[in-house]
């Protein structure tokens, strides 16, 4: 039997004793100072944060995948950050991915005893072939979620790079991980509900691995990015203003260059910059492994 109370995640805390007789500004008040303590909690681990993009920077570029593994809103949170990943940075949908124990069903509805299973993300990572190249990272407020626990012990004897995020100290997770990411927030507004702090963290943490690993793969171009997916007339305009930025060419000729570059950003700006055609752009961002950056300093 799991004793909850030694996590700091389910102490009650002091200042919300009283949380029910307090004005909705009141409550709200407490949970922004309380939300306040999250960016610094997560400052103490940046250092932790940046191994494991270095590590998710490398998986990428020998075509592994960042696996996020998790239940509840742990899980939730990894599916979200994946499902973020196509239309920002143009990847496939399986080149950063989520699996939450109960699978895509509990997102929205709780599957008993889903967390608890030993054997659940096992079969889950076999079923998509994880393989030595993948960097697992198994996200639990708690740092004891049996689901995660057992992932990342499988993925482990498959040669994996395996991270263990939590809210505890010295965890479960943390022991049987190669490195532990351990943000503590400490006791939730709400006694137990770690989709708050906790949450928000992961959340954080999160944005962090997936942005900074596709920066570190060519995704990014100054502060552009310049492999967003048209899906929408949005994000057609968006892409033609990226292509105005970096190249500060007017709007006509980023949609002329843009049709040229059958769509793609990367390619419309490196044949602005570097004054090519389509195919030249393409031969040069192959040499410079995507990089728009090291094509302008060739």
């Amino acid at each position: 039997m799991i004793d909850l109370k030694k996590l700091t995640t389910e102490q009650r805390h002091p200042d919300t004793l009283l949380l029910d007789t307090m004005s909705p500004l009141e409550i709200i008040t407490i949970m922004n100072q309380e939300d306040a303590k999250v960016i610094q909690a997560i400052k103490e681990e940046l250092p932790k944060i940046a191994q494991v993009i270095e590590w998710c920077t490398h998986a990428l570029k020998v075509k592994g995948r960042i696996i996020y593994l998790g239940a509840g809103t742990s899980g939730r949170l990894g599916l979200l950050d994946a499902a973020e990943c196509p239309p920002t940075f143009g990847v496939d949908h399986n080149t950063v991915v989520g699996l939450l124990a109960g699978g895509v069903d509990a997102f929205v509805k709780a599957i008993e005893g889903a967390e608890d299973s030993h054997t659940l993300a096992q079969e889950e990572m076999k079923a998509i072939q994880v393989n030595a190249n993948d960097v697992i990272i198994g996200i639990a407020a708690s740092g004891r979620t049996p689901y995660v626990i057992h992932g990342l012990k499988y993925a482990k004897t498959l040669g994996c790079k395996t991270v263990s995020m939590s809210n505890n100290k010295d965890s479960e997770m943390a022991q049987v991980a190669d490195l532990a990411i351990e943000v503590v927030t400490g006791p939730e507004v709400l006694t137990g509900s770690t989709r708050l702090k906790a949450g928000t963290s992961q959340k954080l943490v999160l944005n962090m691995i997936s942005t900074a690993s596709m920066i570190g793969v060519g995704k990014v171009y100054e502060n552009l990015m310049v492999d967003v997916m048209q899906t929408n007339q949005k994000l057609i305009t968006r892409a033609e203003n990226i292509v105005m930025s970096a190249t500060q060419c007017d709007r006509e000729s980023a949609k002329t260059t843009l049709q040229q570059a059958h769509g793609s950003v990367k390619v419309a700006i490196t044949m602005i910059l570097m004054q090519c055609d389509e195919p030249q752009a393409l031969k040069m961002l192959e040499q410079a492994q995507g990089h728009i950056r090291h094509c302008v300093k060739q």
